[in-house]
């Protein structure tokens, strides 16, 4: 499980060369999570995604996008934004399978940019909380996004659409598994657009890959216990 990672300005410098790389402008949006560089599940942080350019084509041209959501997935069929059952990670052994995750995983999957990521290790007499990020360079977690519309909101107030988010995990692998029994599922950058790209459909398949190839890039983190 994850549910801390760190962000700084050199998140924010990433994703506006990641939208303006298309030669569209970046879209609007607030980026607050600067005033508080440490996300905690049901914060809004920053997610990298594509979109087609018309939704009634599904082969239409694939825009790039960086929004915020709200870290905590709600699945279209929820009656509340935010359920009891956690939601901000997704086992991606199970996430093909679960009612809540399986029809993001087809096309609306996304990537969490971060400096790196918090864990505690709670094996000893006393848990120790570890600091893990690469050598240099920035984390890409797989997750998923989804739209939920608020039911009681007036059909004619666009505020009344939120978006989710969730970080993929997998069985932590090498010195990780040390620290603690599960650790997210690391998306290397050349990869980030295969696992958007909403023209590719998302299967049981493409998320082992995903998780296989994550193992190898987990192998370069440092983790540093935090005293």
């Amino acid at each position: 499980m994850c549910g801390r990672f760190a962000m700084d300005d050199t998140v924010n410098q990433m994703i506006t060369e990641f939208v303006s790389a298309t030669g569209r402008p970046p879209e609007e949006w607030q980026a607050d999570w600067l005033a508080t560089p440490i996300a905690r599940p049901t914060d809004q942080v920053p997610i990298l995604l594509k979109t087609t350019s018309d939704r009634d084509d599904p082969e239409s041209e694939v825009i790039r996008r960086a929004a915020l959501a709200q870290w905590w997935l709600t699945p279209p069929f929820s009656p509340v934004l935010r359920g009891k059952y956690p939601t901000f990670n997704a086992r991606s052994e199970t996430v093909t399978e679960k009612p809540t995750f399986r029809s993001a995983v087809i096309s609306q999957r996304a990537v969490l940019p971060a400096i790196g990521y918090f864990e505690t290790q709670k094996s000893g007499s006393k848990p120790v909380p570890y600091y893990i990020a690469p050598p240099q360079g920035l984390l890409f977690f797989a997750g998923l996004y989804s739209w939920w519309k608020d039911p009681a909101a007036d059909p004619s107030d666009p505020a009344r659409w939120h978006l989710t988010t969730t970080m993929l995990t997998q069985a932590a692998t090498g010195a990780l598994a040390d620290i603690h029994d599960r650790m997210p599922v690391i998306v290397d950058q050349e990869s980030i657009d295969e696992w958007i790209d909403p023209h590719t459909r998302g299967d049981r398949l493409l998320v082992d890959a995903m998780v296989t190839a994550s193992a190898t890039l987990s192998e370069q983190l440092r983790a540093e216990p935090q005293r």
